[in-house]
């Protein structure tokens, strides 16, 4: 049915860079723990407007100095080419052999064209191997329900298309709880001849106003019944986070059973949640 079929599941963990040394002190602590079940790999976001870059690079230089292969968000919003090839150099003195190429957030009030010398993902990509041959394994966005800013379906595909034959080696997706939007998305890009592996992107169940907000914001959608089973817990944390984790898990579950490759968590710096779902899962630990 879905063409997914890896020979071996590729289990990975996104951060974001903390703003503080206080916070890189408590990330630091959370990324031990997760470290002990060996993800592939560790991914660090990057900040709107270069706002967080250097403590994306921090980030990277620690978790590198770990032993954890480390992946850094690459952004071609508000950088010149020239600028991305500098800090590409950087990261390969590093040792760094993974990168997460994205197009990137919009500073408010920018118009579609003319933000910069690169403006869409798929030219950051073929920069990238222009310039670095094969030396990074590339990942990029991919959006089961499709991209808020799209135009429609179709020309949200013909996006990602581009993005991949421009050289990309697999993709994460936007996180999502309706697991038929996935398997519909790996039906229509085997249609189209796209055979990169596309791991699904989780996103724990564990604060629901912030998830809510934030699901808004990136066209994510809240299945209905998972909304109103969370309003109703109102302030009872407990009862969220539990509902959440099986939630997550039987979503997860799923996925694994049915084909996707592997598991990309937004781990939003904590470990708990995601480490509950990995021992549900019954991933070695």
């Amino acid at each position: 049915m879905h063409s997914q079929q890896t020979k071996q599941k590729l289990f990975s963990f996104e951060l974001f860079p903390p703003k503080t040394e206080e916070g890189m002190e408590k990330l630091k602590t959370q990324v031990k723990k997760l470290a002990r079940v060996n993800p592939l790999y560790v991914s660090v976001t990057f900040g709107a407007g270069g706002s967080t870059q250097h403590r994306t690079v921090q980030s990277v230089e620690w978790l590198a100095s770990q032993g954890i292969e480390a992946a850094p968000h690459i952004s071609c919003i508000s950088s010149s080419a020239a600028e991305i090839v500098e800090m590409l150099k950087r990261y390969k003195e590093q040792g760094i052999r993974r990168l997460v190429a994205l197009r990137g957030d919009l500073p408010s009030g920018a118009g579609p064209g003319g933000r910069g010398e690169l403006n869409y993902a798929n030219e950051l990509v073929a920069l990238i191997r222009r310039e670095f041959g094969d030396h990074f394994h590339i990942e990029v966005a991919a959006y089961p329900e499709f991209h808020p800013q799209a135009a429609n379906a179709r020309a949200d595909l013909n996006n990602f298309k581009r993005k991949v034959e421009a050289g990309a080696d697999a993709a994460i997706t936007q996180y999502f709880y309706n697991a038929d939007a996935y398997f519909h998305f790996l039906d229509s890009c085997e249609k189209m001849g796209i055979a990169i592996p596309i791991v699904p992107g989780i996103m724990p169940i564990t604060n629901f106003s912030s998830l809510s907000r934030f699901s808004d914001a990136c066209g994510a959608e809240i299945p209905r019944w998972i909304r109103k089973r969370l309003e109703a817990y109102a302030d009872d944390v407990e009862s969220i986070r539990a509902f959440g984790i099986e939630v997550v898990s039987e979503l997860c579950q799923r996925l694994l059973e049915q084909g996707a490759p592997g598991l990309h968590f937004y781990t939003m710096n904590q470990s708990a949640a995601t480490l509950k779902i990995w021992h549900n899962l019954g991933l070695p630990e």
